[in-house]
């Protein structure tokens, strides 16, 4: 009797719990573009790769696996010797400090002459989003780790 008495409480406290949620509530929907925050993790979350182990962690950047590509955020790296792409989706291979913003802004020399082990700065230039070929304003997350310069950017629009 007990038992039966208990179950009916708790499909009760249930049925009470559920009812008292808004119609239709969800979890907030996920923006369809990456934010500052989110950039910032990619970043961290990829410098702990690349010490853990600089390969794979570079493969997983190109391949956009273990969470390194994400809406219109990803992991780029260069070589920190001589700035040859060694991680992004479409310029793997290039010099980063060749790389110059569409407004004219030289985006790579500026992050190879200033990446530092251990530091995290910021570089806004004008990049189109993947998939357009519409520049808007994109600030990039950026540091050192080892012989990698790696970075993240986020568009402000």
């Amino acid at each position: 009797m007990r038992t039966k008495l208990a179950s009916a409480l708790a499909a009760a406290l249930v049925l009470v719990v559920v009812s008292s949620l808004p119609a239709g509530a969800q979890a907030p929907a996920k923006s369809p573009f990456g934010s500052a925050a989110e950039a910032k993790a990619m970043l961290e979350k990829a410098v702990a790769a690349v010490k853990a182990d600089k390969a794979k962690a570079l493969d997983m950047f190109n391949k956009g696996e273990g969470g390194f590509k994400d809406r219109d955020l990803y992991v780029f790296c260069a070589n920190a010797s001589d700035g040859v792409m060694t991680a992004h989706p479409y310029l793997k291979g290039e010099h980063l400090q060749d790389i110059v913003g569409k407004k004219g802004f030289p985006v790579g020399k500026a992050i190879m002459d200033t990446a530092a082990e251990g530091k995290i700065q910021e570089v806004t230039y004008w990049w189109p989003r993947p998939g357009s070929d519409k520049p808007l304003e994109k600030h990039s997350f950026f540091t050192k780790v080892g012989d990698q310069n790696c970075g993240v950017g986020f568009y402000k629009e």
